[in-house]
């Protein structure tokens, strides 16, 4: 027997398992054009940074069901809460009941059909299963408020804003939903950009302005199961960002020939559309200066983040040395103090109280 093939006997039988096969197998193994099989093999790995985040993300998991929601119920019925604050609710139930089906139908239906790598669909599996419970959760808050499900229609299809943002991702989408030949370098782009597209651009910065206002609200003790629930999806987008970050650069480092300096431009003027029809969006959530805010500073905001964005997929910012206008809201969003305290035990978030009692400086 060669030194590449290893024999098991048992009993009667003899099975011969041919090393060099299985490092071709991995060899094979790419983002696109891999090795095709019909098996579900993620072992042996090649994408360590997938199965990772995937083991994060699991470990991560949380049910709106499991959130209180009374003290929302009665401010919501109340008087304390002003036309304002209840006006940033609706827009954020009316845009995010869209949204989050939007990126998780594109997981499914472009992402996750065109990557080749087992262990790349696995992550990716999760990330559309995430977005599921996201849009639970606004079925939970609609609900639970008594909000007219038709009223949230009416808002995506009738808020230029919020029409114009959906747009912008949808007919990407929509232009990769065929028979794509990834051999070819126009149509490997075209993935490329749908990659950046979701992740940095719609995950990674136009749902920060309305996470933004929410947790601003739940700072001031308002709507805290609504504020609980996008804190829990926040945690969950940062994932979401890492993984279509690691996905873009590793696609890029194994097919170079997609990084040219046109594509590195259309990539920036990508975010530039969707910075501006984030600041747009922003305008009509916050028409007067509400929520001990303005909105001129999540603007800026805006501006920060973006940058964050290109910088860590290798590509120079719009602007360059913004200032962030509310470092507390950017630890929030990114729940880095938080970190350790979702990694123990996965049934830790069932805890309706489990956060109630943390200082502004952990928020």
């Amino acid at each position: 027997m060669s030194e590449n093939t290893t024999t098991y006997t048992v009993g009667n039988r003899t099975f011969v398992l041919d090393k060099e096969k299985a490092d071709a197998a991995i060899a094979a193994k790419a983002v696109i054009n891999g090795r095709d099989t019909m098996f579900f093999n993620i072992l042996p790995l090649k994408y360590q940074w997938a199965y990772d985040l995937y083991k994060t993300m699991k470990n991560n998991h949380w049910e709106p069901e499991d959130i209180q929601m009374q003290t929302d119920i009665q401010q919501w019925q109340g008087n304390d809460i002003s036309d304002v604050e209840r006006w940033i609710i609706k827009m954020g139930i009316g845009y995010f009941s869209a949204a989050e089906g939007i990126v998780g139908d594109n997981i499914l239906h472009v992402v996750r059909e065109l990557v080749t790598a087992p262990e790349l669909k696995l992550v990716l599996g999760r990330h559309a299963h995430e977005e599921n419970i996201h849009a639970d959760s606004l079925v939970y808050m609609i609900s639970s408020l008594g909000i007219n499900p038709h009223e949230c229609e009416a808002m995506f299809e009738d808020i230029p804003t919020i029409k114009a943002k959906n747009n912008f991702v949808v007919s990407n989408s929509r232009a990769l939903r065929r028979d794509v030949d990834l051999t070819v370098l126009e149509n490997k782009q075209a993935l490329a950009k749908n990659i950046f597209m979701f992740g940095q651009v719609m995950e990674g910065t136009q749902f920060y302005g309305l996470f933004g206002m929410i947790l601003s609200l739940y700072r001031q003790n308002k709507f805290p199961g609504i504020g609980q629930m996008f804190r829990y999806t926040l945690r969950d987008e940062s994932n979401h960002i890492e993984v279509f970050r690691n996905l873009l650069n590793t696609l890029i480092t194994e097919n170079p020939d997609i990084w040219t300096k046109e594509f590195q431009q259309d990539l920036r003027d990508t975010m530039a559309e969707g910075v501006r029809l984030e600041k747009e969006f922003i305008r009509d959530c916050l028409p007067v200066s509400a929520v001990g805010l303005s909105c001129e500073e999540f603007e800026q905001y805006i501006d920060y983040i973006s940058d964050r964005r290109l910088v860590n997929c290798r590509l120079e910012p719009l602007i360059g040395g913004v200032e962030n206008p509310f470092p507390w809201l950017s630890e929030s969003m990114d729940l880095k103090k938080e970190q350790n305290f979702f990694e123990g035990k996965v049934t830790e978030y069932q805890k309706a109280s489990a956060l109630a009692g943390a200082d502004d400086d952990e928020l």
